[in-house]
């Protein structure tokens, strides 16, 4: 059986599952572009590039924040945040630090990514 067909069986529709899922990922998503936007901002040159990047941060920090609100709405508190934080810290370091803006990530490093991941999939195992 299938994780979808278990979930679906206890109460949860398809359309739920994959809204949930398109929720976690746009969370994941802002989170990530927020972070950038703030690594830019630190980096520019020109009050005016940093303020726009700022602001873009922001926004997109906004938008990470109605997604968890929605998420709070299909799941408690105690498995939205430490999933959404634990997405975060993965997607900040892999995508923003390692692929935007090339930062290296030692393999110590890569250990804590896989702890977090494992760590998440306990949380999120109910």
């Amino acid at each position: 059986m299938t994780d979808l067909q278990s979930r679906t069986q206890v109460g949860l529709t398809t359309s739920q599952v994959w809204i949930t899922a398109l929720l976690l990922g746009a969370n994941l998503i802002f989170n990530v572009v927020s972070n950038a936007s703030f690594k830019a901002s630190a980096d520019a040159r020109a009050w005016r590039a940093f303020l726009a990047w700022q602001v873009a941060g922001n926004l997109a920090g906004f938008a990470t924040v109605i997604t968890l609100t929605a998420l709070l709405r299909r799941w408690p508190l105690h498995v939205a945040f430490p999933v959404t934080t634990g997405l975060a810290v993965i997607g900040v370091q892999v995508v923003g630090a390692h692929w935007i803006y090339n930062e290296p990530i030692r393999p110590v490093q890569w250990l804590g990514t896989f702890l977090v991941v494992a760590g998440i999939w306990l949380i999120g195992a109910r």
